[in-house]
């Protein structure tokens, strides 16, 4: 088994020398078309990542609802906190993933299993994204004001 260091992210420059950054600005998830798995990306390039001999598809979200399953994200600020919910089923083969929130150089993100209730708590943060993942429609994502 290896041992790897733990990093204290707060502590860490995200900024090269030059005035880029190391790592994304925006949340990168790519899915593997056949077997479904999916990394997220912390530095993009322009290489291709291959899973079970095919090239990983970058996840876009969406925004605007289409369906008769709601989605986009929904929150309420209260004390400071924001409190992220999504109307949307936790049916065993249906269901919300995750709810992720971003901001700046950091991520926060909630794991849920069919039957949860679908409610993630964060600091609130303005100007933060809140990215829902549903096993069936992809990726969700709505600005925090």
């Amino acid at each position: 088994m290896e041992e790897f260091d733990i990093i204290d992210m707060d502590n860490v420059s995200l900024k090269r020398e030059d005035g880029g950054s190391y790592m994304s600005k925006k949340l990168v998830i790519k899915r593997c078309p056949k077997c479904m798995a999916m990394v997220k990306v912390m530095k993009e390039n322009d290489s291709e990542i291959m899973c079970c001999g095919k090239a990983m598809e970058e996840l876009v979200p969406n925004v605007v609802e289409a369906s008769f399953e709601k989605h986009v994200p929904n929150y309420l600020i209260k004390d400071g906190k924001i409190i992220v919910t999504v109307n949307h089923v936790m049916e065993d083969d249906h269901y919300i993933e995750w709810i992720c929130m971003c901001s700046g150089n950091k991520e926060f993100v909630v794991y849920f299993e069919p039957g949860d209730v679908l409610e993630a708590e964060f600091t609130y943060m303005p100007g933060a994204i809140l990215y829902a993942y549903c096993n069936k429609h992809l990726l969700w994502k709505k600005e925090v004001e």
